[in-house]
């Protein structure tokens, strides 16, 4: 196994472990962070949320195969330069959704639960990006399938992107109920993903 087959493991392990660290550590306080697809919620957010549970699931499943059965890329994605630009691209954003975890402390939660109060964080990254969690999954996951490159791994990185983008809209319908005018502020002087975005 050569040296970027090494990084993109490092990376999986990196990003994934620490979701289910911060998964673990809030579960022994007695916080359920996994609320996708779970609860009273409108069918539309119900059916977005069970969607995005599959998808990243079988996302991860994925980035395995094509990490450990797959060894070579296809398309145009073969080259190297641009394969180690992805395991970068990767690293940044499992960086990002490191952080943004780190900052939402017991407040982070995957999916909407209008039972959970939470606090609104606009704090460290959340200065700069309304969802950065989002944004460093979208980051990690265009970047592995830049480095490791197949079909099967684009059409989910499509998707997820889709459906994490798609969870976002969900989310600023929910949140101005929760925070009201705080978060219409927050909303107004914070992008979406990143600056302008």
């Amino acid at each position: 196994m050569n040296r970027l087959y090494w990084f993109g493991f490092l990376v999986l392990v990196l990003f994934y472990g620490s979701y289910l660290c911060k998964q673990l550590l809030l579960k022994r306080r007695g916080i359920s962070t996994n609320r996708l697809g779970r609860g009273n919620k409108p069918v539309r957010t119900l059916r977005i949320e069970t969607a995005l549970k599959f998808a990243s699931f079988t996302m991860a499943a994925v980035q395995i195969i094509s990490l450990l059965v797959v060894k070579e890329a296809y398309l145009l994605l073969a080259q190297h330069i641009i394969r180690c630009a992805g395991i970068g691209i990767s690293m940044v954003g499992a960086a990002v959704f490191i952080t943004a975890m780190a900052c939402m402390k017991t407040s982070w939660r995957a999916g909407v639960d209008s039972g959970q109060h939470t606090e609104l964080i606009r704090s460290g990254i959340y200065r700069i990006s309304r969802n950065p969690a989002f944004l460093g999954f979208d980051l990690f996951y265009i970047g592995f399938a830049m480095a490791f490159s197949n079909p099967l791994q684009l059409v989910f990185t499509l998707l997820c992107v889709i459906l994490f983008h798609l969870q976002i809209l969900e989310e600023e319908q929910y949140l101005p109920i929760v925070f009201g005018s705080a978060y219409e502020e927050y909303k107004r002087v914070t992008a979406r993903y990143f600056l302008f975005f």
